[in-house]
């Protein structure tokens, strides 16, 4: 018996075995026509494998390309496109991506969140603060909630609020509180509407 782990190494695996030895039977016709005819069979049942591809921009391309890799680019027919030319160099393995260390002070917040409040304690005082202060602890008490249900409370929130900002932000707990009976009704992650509007209604104000 004779594993594949023996057997050479396939260029296009997602194709399987079958149209390798497919590839490699038209690759020993002699005759243009019949290795034409070939091609063609084989582009076709390769796009068959793949029916939810063929909405993708120039699929039948990249099939035709694939079908050139298969052969080691030595297939000698005419191809209806032009053959993507081979890679210099081989297809060696691309340089690692640096990750994004960021140092997070309460990881169940998260980087976005401590940002936002960074954000939050730079702005003057005022309606839009108080309003971004009740959006920003509504979303601080379901990162909690998402952690650990138990977890889930106003004092904590305050708290963690008034860490992050060196206790230039203040939650209003007895406001927060009726905020987020709302906050928690609505879709997840959007404001009820009525703090949605309070922005524009001050703006018409002015």
């Amino acid at each position: 018996m004779i594993y594949n782990t023996q057997r050479k190494k396939l260029p296009m695996p997602e194709y399987g075995r079958g149209i390798q030895e497919m590839v490699d039977y038209a690759l020993t016709l002699e005759n243009r026509e019949e290795r034409q005819r070939c091609a063609r069979t084989i582009v076709s049942i390769m796009g068959n494998m793949f029916p939810h591809l063929r909405d993708v921009p120039d699929f039948k391309h990249k099939l035709w390309d694939h079908l050139a890799i298969m052969a080691d680019y030595k297939l000698d027919i005419d191809y209806p496109y032009e053959v993507t030319p081979r890679k210099v160099g081989g297809d060696g393995k691309p340089s690692p991506m640096a990750y994004p260390m960021k140092k997070i002070r309460y990881r169940h917040y998260g980087a976005l969140l401590e940002a936002l409040i960074r954000k939050l304690a730079e702005m003057p005082e005022g309606v839009e603060r108080e309003e971004l202060t009740m959006l920003v602890a509504g979303q601080m008490k379901r990162s909690l909630g998402n952690w650990n249900k138990d977890a889930m409370d106003d004092d904590k929130v305050a708290l963690d609020l008034d860490h992050y900002t060196h206790g230039s932000v203040h939650l209003d707990k007895e406001r927060f509180h009726l905020f987020f009976d709302q906050y928690d009704k609505v879709q997840p992650g959007r404001a009820p509407v009525a703090y949605r509007n309070v922005g524009r209604k001050n703006k018409r104000k002015n």
